[in-house]
């Protein structure tokens, strides 16, 4: 546990760190932060705080620099204080976001254009699986005597669509009527389980061709659509940062990235808690995002869930990223 005053030192070390880029000495600690204490007593805090191992220095003549062990503590102290509790000075950008789109893929874009413009590092916005989201409305419409369209949307927002030939004629009035009681195998139902529903409870509804055939259609189509839908902004954020000005640094991480199945498994730490996670460096059990920091949190609830992410160097802006992380997510709950 750090003292007051060596919990204030390193987090004006950290401060100095992500503003410039450069190792911090205790001169320019002492010179540009009010921290009550002689320079001597910075230099031996320093050198506490490195034998600790919450920061280090990279060159022997050179200024110290955070560790991730440093950021976690700073971080800690973040979170435990309520400092960041609130999305603070980003409330406006809510209400602009819940304004911007009528329809969740929208609305996600938005929203991570948002979050890579707030925090210029790479912003991941995740939709919630389809087959876990509750359905609002199922429509068919007739586009040929022998052909509908499905469109399905989702009480989150999600639209979906898909084309239904049908081998015998069928009228406005017939689809009208399948509609209706495809609607009500939907009430109070995710999609996953609407098939157990049909087999053990109202196979006799079904018994109509028409209505299975269109019935399979919409659960085809939930079906297909079932995959991660995920917005990604700011790469380019990401390139112009000191530590990845050589390409080759880069790489692995957006390979990693790129990787949605790995992306998924940091993204799902996410849901085992209404906590914000924060994982800094070799936090991650990807070695390939040994030298960046996600900030995410979930979205929805129960099995309908979503996620925003900001993935950035270790030496990112945890304040802000934390309270536009924040401000993303009561956007994309609607609170």
């Amino acid at each position: 546990m750090l003292s007051e005053r060596r919990q204030r030192i390193l987090r004006a070390l950290i401060e100095e760190y992500v503003e410039r880029a450069l190792p911090v000495g205790s001169r320019t600690l002492t010179e540009r932060y009010r921290l009550g204490v002689s320079s001597a007593t910075v230099r031996n805090d320093l050198s506490a705080l490195e034998d600790a191992g919450y920061i280090a220095q990279p060159h022997t003549s050179a200024g110290r620099i955070p560790t991730d062990a440093g950021y976690r503590a700073f971080v800690d102290e973040l979170l435990s204080t309520g400092a960041v509790d609130e999305e603070g000075p980003y409330r406006a950008v809510v209400e602009q976001l819940r304004a911007s789109a009528s329809e969740l893929d929208g609305l996600l874009e938005h929203t991570s254009a948002a979050l890579a413009r707030l925090t210029d590092c790479l912003s991941i916005v995740a939709a919630p699986l389809v087959l876990s989201a509750h359905i609002r409305q199922i429509s068919l419409i007739s586009l040929s005597a022998h052909q509908a369209l499905v469109v399905v949307v989702t009480e989150d927002g999600q639209v979906v669509n898909r084309s239904v030939a049908f081998a015998d004629e069928v009228t406005p009035e017939q689809l009208a009527s399948v509609q209706g009681l495809v609607m009500r195998l939907f009430a109070g139902r995710a999609p996953a389980e609407v098939r157990d529903a049909v087999d053990r409870d109202i196979a006799d509804e079904l018994a109509a061709p028409l209505a299975r055939l269109v019935l399979d259609e919409v659960l085809t189509c939930l079906e297909e659509n079932n995959i991660a839908s995920m917005h990604r902004l700011g790469l380019s954020a990401l390139m112009r940062k000191p530590e990845f000005s050589d390409a080759s640094s880069l790489a692995p991480v957006m390979d990693a990235l790129e990787d949605e199945r790995m992306l998924l498994h940091v993204l799902d730490d996410a849901a085992s808690g209404d906590e914000l996670l924060v994982r800094i460096g070799q936090e991650n059990d990807a070695d390939e995002l040994h030298r960046v920091s996600v900030v995410a949190a979930k979205y929805g609830r129960g099995d309908a869930e979503g996620f925003v992410c900001v993935v950035g160097p270790t030496r990112m802006n945890y304040p802000q990223v934390i309270q536009a992380v924040r401000a993303a997510q009561a956007a994309l709950r609607n609170e």
